[in-house]
């Protein structure tokens, strides 16, 4: 499975990944179709399609990687608000079968959701993903 699911492609360097969080459990990169700039997804290293799949510890290692993420987000892209989005299944409007939880920086008036995403080109992820890590990276060492 590992060899044709895109998000394992990204995680094992196959693919690129613009990443901008890793730990032993998660890592965490843009998404190519951006709800919003800054769109951010956490995935689990191991291979799961659904939440109720996923064991507990990767379940947490999700959970608390948004916070930082989110507080980066905060610092580099001063959004309004953020959400946080995990669709399990087809029907819920998921649509790579490999668990992810979607951070999505949003702003006042947006009106992003009911909007197809956009793809964003690389230079530009590299880059977003470039602020992000250094936000993050002085959240860790304040």
């Amino acid at each position: 499975m590992r060899e044709t699911c895109t998000f394992c492609r990204i995680i094992d360097g196959v693919e690129h990944g613009a990443f901008v969080y890793e730990d032993e459990l998660v890592v965490a990169f843009l998404d190519i179709n951006q709800a919003s700039p800054g769109h951010t997804l956490i995935v689990p290293r191991l291979h799961v399609a659904a939440w109720w799949e996923l064991p507990d510890a990767e379940a947490a290692a999700v959970a608390r990687a948004a916070k930082p993420i989110m507080q980066a987000m905060r610092q580099v892209l001063e959004p309004d608000g953020i959400n946080l989005v995990q669709n399990n299944g087809r029907a819920a409007g998921q649509v790579i079968f490999h668990v992810h939880m979607h951070v999505i920086p949003r702003w006042q008036g947006d009106r992003r959701f009911g909007r197809p995403p956009a793809y964003a080109d690389r230079q530009t992820l590299d880059e977003r993903a470039a602020q992000l890590r250094a936000a993050l990276d002085r959240i860790r060492h304040a």
